[in-house]
């Protein structure tokens, strides 16, 4: 390569390099630290000492482990339709070209914009069963967040309550992205009301809608403020998620190798439910209208 061509090439991994350094440094090494230690013991205090597939072992056997990945899937499945459903709902109003609509945009995502611990524990509030507003508002005692029954579902509606704006603004700007002239069209052939949405906006929608449903698997496989501020794993362990298993390993059991191991197959569980979801919508989805 001569000087002419290898100026270009230098400025440009010039510019690259402040992002390669965030990269290695907050990805990729973090990954390589847990790879590494998911195959050496440790107590936080002691030396470390390497003990092969011991915490492979141990982890893919812990029957508690897998009942907090049962949880998880279970919240996912919750979570994830009912605040689609929400939000695409909520973004179908909003987008139309009305005043205040860039005020409820705003305030539907304020929720979202909120600390995590901040919410759980005003909802902690909110779900006591002496003095709390729901059971005020209900005139009558529930142990929402203590009870097996409905401490998970009492969870699921505060992560829905808070990721409503944030998947509608993904649905409002996917709207607005519809051409006029496709909808103009469906309504000339009949296309009004639900056969509207069914036949045209949705169809339209589905890279929105991957992107919503991929990001919001994510975030529930992640999630752990809003557990740990409202359940702290929750009555016989019905709210016990993968985020709670893994810090009370790390941190609380002072088995960091062990909660290593959990990431890992915590990674490994969401690449398989996102290659699924990619699969399923690659032939199903136009990036071009």
């Amino acid at each position: 390569m001569n000087t002419a061509r290898r100026r270009p090439a230098a400025v440009g991994y010039a510019l690259l390099l402040p992002s390669l350094i965030g990269v290695g440094g907050f990805l990729l090494l973090p990954v390589a630290v847990v790879l590494w230690l998911s195959v050496h013991s440790w107590n936080l205090l002691g030396p470390i000492t390497f003990s092969g597939w011991d915490n492979w072992r141990s982890v893919l056997s812990d029957r508690q482990f897998g009942h907090s990945i049962l949880v998880t899937l279970a919240l996912t499945a919750i979570v994830v339709p009912v605040q689609t459903a929400l939000g695409f709902t909520v973004a179908a109003l909003v987008a139309r070209r009305g005043a205040g609509s860039t005020v409820l945009r705003v305030v539907y995502a304020l929720p979202w914009m909120c600390a995590p611990v901040v919410v759980g524990v005003v909802w902690q509030w909110i779900f006591a069963p002496t003095g709390g507003a729901l059971n005020a508002l209900l005139g009558r005692r529930v142990e929402w967040l203590s009870s097996p029954t409905l401490a998970l579902p009492a969870v699921a509606s505060v992560i829905v309550w808070m990721n409503v704006g944030y998947v509608a603004l993904f649905f409002v700007a996917g709207i607005r992205a519809i051409p006029g002239e496709i909808l103009d069209a469906g309504a000339l052939d009949g296309a009004t009301g639900w056969r509207r949405t069914r036949w045209l906006m949705l169809p339209l929608l589905r890279p929105t809608m991957f992107f919503v449903l991929v990001t919001g698997v994510l975030s529930v496989f992640q999630t752990f403020d809003v557990v740990y501020a409202l359940t702290g794993g929750g009555p016989d362990h019905r709210t016990d998620v993968v985020g709670m298993r893994i810090y009370s390993e790390a941190f609380e059991a002072a088995h960091p190798g062990r909660a290593a191991v959990m990431a890992v197959v915590v990674f490994a569980v969401m690449f398989v439910i996102t290659v699924a979801q990619h699969r399923y919508f690659r032939d199903r989805t136009s990036y071009e209208y």
